[in-house]
């Protein structure tokens, strides 16, 4: 690009995009919902790259700021910032449009792979695609790390608090609440002592001269439906705990209490409130309750569903529709002549109650975020936290590489094809840039053609 070009370029991003209707809003968060491959860490980019840097819907410090909100919460943060970006553009249905698209192809797309899973066994074809998509995985959460990590850690401070949050979950297993708390703790301590260096982006953030003019940007006035008042606070309260009730309640006027799709129903509303810290952090309590309370799934079948939940669009929390498929197929519980319609009524039991509180929370708590985004004593927390969780993404991903190289622990044998896809996979996306998608497309045919082969 020549320098008349440039700006030409520049001129443009000068101003915000045109203004984007629900409409348009609508088309982008399910094309979302088919290719929010490669975990939280994975959709973030997706999104960053896309709302931020290509159509400009949201400057980067409003971005990070509703992100590190959702990093704080129970439930996926990847599907809650999708949430809090759709209804601050286009109020409640916005953010509604915005979260269940988010999740609804995941859920579409597990139903029809456990069912393939259940009726049909193992078959080749789906076990070399999974294959060869788990190291593309790990390299697509590594990039995430990178990318994050490039903008957040803009000092000495910052990348601290990220190695001492990596080595504490890594070295320690130090639950992640308690990462979280800590570094909220040194960032508002930090905030008090040198606030330069925990400003919004660590002090040094570019969003303007990257990006240019967004339509929602930093210093753009809280639109009216997103301020906050007490009185809207209790309604969407009172709102919530209704819509839950409900459900509850239709459940167990049609089924009993005692049915598993009741209790499928109170299960996972406990097991929503209780994932801080992303999917791996709420799986013992699944896997405890699902296996060997419940008895829904086998063991096996756990593992199994896991490695769906990793390899399909959507949040990782969606293994619970693969949980709620195979519970509602082994309890028959429309009876053994519509194995079909229970199951996927079971998965959609479990999804509404799973995703039901991160709804509320963005409702809920998106105001009062609204109304911090300039104040550092609340953004300076968030820039600790921000710092943190690129260590933890990293300690993530080093999980998934662990499982890639080595599947059966370290005394079995060593995958060095998997590694091969996982690095070639790296550098698709760091030196040549290739998009997410297609380096997935390419690892899982990759995968399939080496395990056919062999």
């Amino acid at each position: 690009m020549d320098t008349s070009q440039q700006q030409l370029s520049g001129n443009a991003n000068a101003l915000p995009p045109e203004p984007v209707t629900l409409a348009q809003a609508f088309w982008y968060w399910l094309k979302l919902g088919f290719i929010s491959f490669g975990g939280p860490a994975g959709q973030i980019a997706i999104m960053h790259q896309d709302l931020v840097d290509k159509k400009r819907w949201i400057s980067e410090r409003r971005f990070l700021h509703a992100l590190n909100y959702c990093m704080v919460l129970p439930g996926p943060e990847a599907q809650q910032l999708a949430v809090y970006i759709g209804w601050l553009m286009h109020r409640t249905w916005g953010g509604i449009i915005a979260g269940t698209l988010f999740v609804l192809p995941s859920l579409f797309i597990l139903i029809a792979l456990s069912w393939i899973y259940l009726a049909y066994g193992n078959v080749p074809v789906v076990a070399g695609i999974l294959y060869g998509i788990k190291p593309a995985v790990t390299a697509i959460v590594l990039f995430a790390a990178y990318r994050i990590g490039l903008r957040a850690l803009k000092h000495g401070v910052l990348w601290a608090i990220a190695a001492s949050a990596f080595l504490a979950i890594f070295a320690f297993n130090v639950p992640f609440p308690a990462i979280v708390l800590a570094a909220g703790l040194i960032g508002y301590a930090g905030g008090k002592v040198a606030p330069e260096k925990f400003a919004t982006g660590g002090g040094h953030g570019k969003a303007k001269d990257d990006f240019g003019a967004a339509l929602i940007d930093d210093d753009t006035p809280t639109p009216e439906h997103a301020r906050f008042g007490w009185g809207r606070l209790l309604h969407v309260a009172l709102t919530g705990v209704a819509i839950w009730a409900v459900a509850m309640l239709l459940l167990v006027v049609q089924f009993g209490w005692q049915n598993a799709f009741t209790q499928m129903g109170w299960f996972f509303t406990k097991a929503a409130l209780l994932t801080f810290g992303g999917a791996y952090a709420v799986l013992p309590y699944v896997y405890q309750g699902a296996v060997e309370h419940y008895h829904w799934l086998t063991p096996l079948q756990m593992m199994d569903g896991l490695a769906l939940g990793e390899t399909t669009p959507g949040p990782l929390i969606m293994v619970v529709a693969f949980v709620g498929f195979v519970g509602g197929w082994s309890q028959a519980l429309f009876g053994t002549g519509a194995l079909f319609p229970a199951a996927a009524s079971a998965a959609a039991v479990v999804t509404f109650f799973t995703f039901l509180p991160s709804f509320i929370f963005i409702f809920l708590g998106g105001p009062l975020v609204e109304s911090t985004h300039g104040d550092l004593k609340f953004t300076a927390p968030l820039t600790g936290i921000t710092a943190a969780v690129v260590g933890v993404i990293l300690n993530l991903a080093v999980f998934f590489a662990y499982h890639v190289m080595w599947p059966q622990g370290f005394k079995g044998y060593f995958e060095w094809f998997s590694v091969l896809l996982a690095v070639a996979a790296l550098l698709a996306l760091l030196r040549y840039r290739v998009g997410i998608i297609p380096v997935i497309l390419g690892c899982g045919a990759a995968g399939l053609a080496y395990q056919l082969a062999t």
